[in-house]
């Protein structure tokens, strides 16, 4: 194995060797084995005549057009017939293995893909339109598929190995990565990608994809120009991340906003975004920073909206402080499965972190700064869908009362399989209509939700 600067050229075959790595090898199993065995032998003798201090000093598109010409060069030397289609496959799968992710490489790429699930060296699935699919890619063994974790963990300063398998990364992309290995993980090491979009979705983008209806566009845009705090709730990969995207770009670009997450997924589109990021101990278990002191600390930066990328324990405390303490039109995340029990996981991951506070006062808190749970789903269609949006109404005895704005309503299955429904307002003005009324907005939004008679407080 040769190193050049923060690149590692690994002298081993890469899995899937043929140009065909890209695709299935056809053909009888005499030939398949032959044509792998082939593209090894270029493999091996290409990776053994790079010189890493040449190679360093080439950006991509001249690290391409070295390799190429050095294949073609094995293949005559070696009299290896290869066709132009062959040669230049293997050179991308060269390439990949020396500066990028190795088979997987071009699956980053893909803007058809969302989810890479690498599932030990021979099983590779890929999400498309919300459904899984098998691909035909396969690393050598599992010793690649963790040279390749190494690889991911190497550009965030980490490292994952036996002390420490499992890791949480994200890539140069935004691309939010999870990675676990043996003992913990039983079939080999399996690798995790999220990828996120480099086409920011508003909230008429989703309204024309079906994951909501105009209506309800219109009343989330208001929602979030007129500070209401927001808690987006769901499942994973139900599209809360992108949902809370959209609803980040209504905001003002003359306010101040600090974002807090565990890996950075936002991705806001105003110029005054200050960015934070947790950060893990370190091998000595020291330097841990968890969002809840990043919350703490972001209450002294001067901000007008905090949005916590996802609360998952004791910092939603902090959070729901910031949302009492003059920090209107804060955003956060919550996994649940629906908007009741998003205020139900709330509670009790307060009681995690503070659990001599009374559950009394801490509905009261929620109840005090929440205003809006939008909930999200993704259907058996593979479609992802806001299917509750409600309000806060307040603390009646012990329970926290919940009222419906919207709510998706499923008819039935439409002849392509794809899931029919009608997303359906409750006509009822909400308690928080006098904020509306204070930014002008009042109006809007009684016709959005369908309400007749004008409300005059």
């Amino acid at each position: 194995m040769t190193s050049f600067g923060k690149r590692t050229i690994s002298a081993e075959p890469a899995a899937s060797a043929l140009p065909a790595s890209r695709s299935a090898v056809s053909g009888p199993p005499q030939m398949a084995a032959s044509a792998l065995k082939t593209a090894d032998l270029i493999r091996d003798q290409v990776l053994l005549r790079i010189e890493p201090v040449t190679a360093v000093r080439m950006n991509k598109p001249e690290l391409t057009a070295f390799v190429n010409s050095l294949v073609a060069e094995v293949a005559n030397e070696r009299k290896l017939l290869l066709n132009q289609t062959e040669q230049d496959a293997l050179t991308r799968d060269i390439v990949d293995e020396m500066v990028g992710l190795g088979p997987i490489e071009p699956l980053l790429h893909d803007p058809t893909v969302s989810d890479i699930l690498v599932n030990g060296p021979q099983m590779i699935y890929v999400e498309r339109k919300g459904k899984l699919e098998l691909t035909g890619l396969r690393f050598r063994h599992d010793a690649h598929v963790l040279h390749v974790a190494q690889r991911i963990a190497s550009y965030v300063g980490r490292s994952v190995d036996e002390s420490n398998p499992m890791l949480d990364a994200r890539l140069a992309d935004g691309s939010r990565v999870n990675v676990i290995i043996p003992p913990l993980s039983l079939k080999g090491p399996s690798i995790s990608i999220r990828k996120f979009s480099q086409k920011i979705l508003n909230l008429r983008h989703l309204a024309a994809v079906g994951s909501l209806s105009p209506s309800l566009a219109t009343a989330l845009e208001i929602f979030a120009r007129c500070r209401l705090n927001i808690i987006v709730s769901g499942g994973t990969g139900s599209g809360k991340t992108t949902l809370l995207n959209a609803l980040s770009g209504m905001i003002d670009p003359g306010e101040r906003i600090i974002t807090i997450e565990d890996a950075a997924e936002l991705q806001l589109q105003q110029k005054h975004v200050i960015q934070l990021e947790t950060r893990p101990a370190n091998l000595e278990g020291r330097g841990k920073i968890d969002q809840g002191g990043l919350v703490r600390n972001a209450l002294r930066m001067r901000p007008d909206r905090i949005i916590v990328g996802e609360v998952r324990g004791g910092e939603a405390f902090d959070m729901m402080q910031a949302m009492n303490t003059g920090h209107d039109g804060s955003m956060s995340t919550v996994h649940s499965n629906s908007a009741r029990d998003a205020l139900a996981r709330l509670e009790n991951m307060v009681l995690m972190g503070n659990p001599n506070i009374p559950v009394r006062s801490i509905r009261g808190q929620i109840a005090s700064a929440v205003d809006v749970v939008i909930h999200t789903e993704r259907m058996r269609d593979g479609a992802r869908r806001v299917t509750e949006v409600a309000e806060v109404v307040g603390l009646e005895g012990e329970i926290v009362v919940i009222g419906p704005i919207f709510s998706y309503e499923f008819r039935g299955e439409k002849p392509g399989g794809g899931l029919d429904g009608e997303f359906k307002a409750t006509p009822v003005a909400p308690r928080f209509l006098p904020r509306i009324k204070y930014f002008g907005m009042d109006e809007q939004l009684l016709d959005a939700i369908g309400v007749q008679k004008r409300w005059n407080g």
